[in-house]
């Protein structure tokens, strides 16, 4: 085969990395500093594909059991290559990721898609390679994204709560610590609706914007000196993601979440492509929070899908004689 395939390993660090911040469709989650934050969790199986000596893709990956997954700490993933790789190639290199672990005793592969708001240039050439290889779509779930360069849709129920946190005169700050939110707002709200914790610890988040100051961005909404509602936001070359958003349930009447997206969609991130609020899904997106959805949308967001997929490494051979 044109490509080889070798598995990540600790020196390939700055290597990884390096491509990391020059591929089309990835973000600084796929970043090592990110992706080994948790890596006690997680049984790493990276993988790095070849064209000689010249790396051409990356699969961020790990692995239980006989099965590889697109990497389970991250909230999407993928093959990720840069903008000169073309479709064909794209094809022969996912031929060659296949053989590689099928070779290696791995019957499947349980495949992450990255979103396409994500792409710093329309990169969805792994999706006619899925096809080809007769990947099963095992789950879809519905994000709710507000196209920023278009006009706003926002409702009048919105609008009359952004009044409402008007002339309560509430405060919104950027902070740079997690604790306030996570121990006042977020963590009381998960334990009394859900009976969850967050899925990052206030330390893990505190760790993590040490890596990434620029890009992980805790805002928070005051009422006389007190929190009232937050959210921590990933922000991406071409999206602010909300990773979590929450509020207190006994001030609900204050329009804080109304006042803090207003600032957010309108000013903050008013120069991004997207701002994402994410899933409103849950039983691996065959059920819909209507509710949930349905505010997302009342601030003018629609819908975009995230695809996941599972495929037979053994399909490798439906991938030759394809090119013509």
């Amino acid at each position: 085969m044109k490509y080889t395939v070798k598995k990540y390993i600790k020196n390939d660090y700055k290597t990884w990395n390096d491509f990391i911040a020059q591929a089309k469709n990835a973000t600084f989650l796929f970043h090592r500093d990110f992706m080994e934050y948790h890596e006690n969790r997680f049984k790493d199986f990276s993988l790095l594909v070849f064209e000689n000596q010249k790396l051409v893709a990356v699969l961020p990956a790990n692995i239980v059991a006989n099965s590889v997954h697109s990497h389970q700490g991250l909230t999407y993933g993928g093959l990720v290559y840069k903008e000169e790789i073309k479709l064909a190639a794209v094809i022969e290199i996912f031929q060659c990721v296949l053989f590689f672990l099928n070779q290696n005793k791995i019957g499947k592969l349980y495949f992450k898609t990255l979103p396409s708001i994500y792409h710093r240039k329309p990169a969805e050439e792994i999706l006619y390679a899925l096809f080809l290889a007769e990947a099963k779509l095992t789950r879809r779930d519905s994000l709710s994204v507000v196209d920023l360069s278009q006009e706003k849709n926002i409702s009048q129920i919105r609008k009359r709560g952004f009044q409402k946190a008007v002339s309560n005169q509430l405060i919104i700050k950027e902070e740079d610590t997690f604790e306030l939110f996570w121990n006042e707002i977020l963590i009381p709200n998960l334990d009394k609706k859900h009976n969850a914790k967050p899925v990052h610890s206030v330390e893990e988040m505190n760790v993590l914007k040490s890596f990434f100051p620029k890009k992980i961005r805790q805002f928070n909404v005051y009422f006389k000196d007190e929190i009232v509602a937050g959210t921590t936001v990933f922000e991406t070359e071409t999206v602010a993601h909300c990773q979590y958003i929450s509020k207190n349930e006994n001030q609900d009447n204050l329009g804080s979440l109304d006042f803090l997206f207003h600032h957010l969609i309108h000013e903050v991130f008013a120069e991004k492509c997207f701002f994402d609020f994410g899933i409103s899904n849950e039983n691996q997106g065959k059920k819909l929070n209507q509710g949930l959805s349905y505010w997302k949308e009342s601030f003018g967001a629609s819908t975009i899908v995230h695809d996941f997929y599972e495929v037979e490494t053994a399909n490798y051979s439906l991938l030759n004689n394809i090119l013509i």
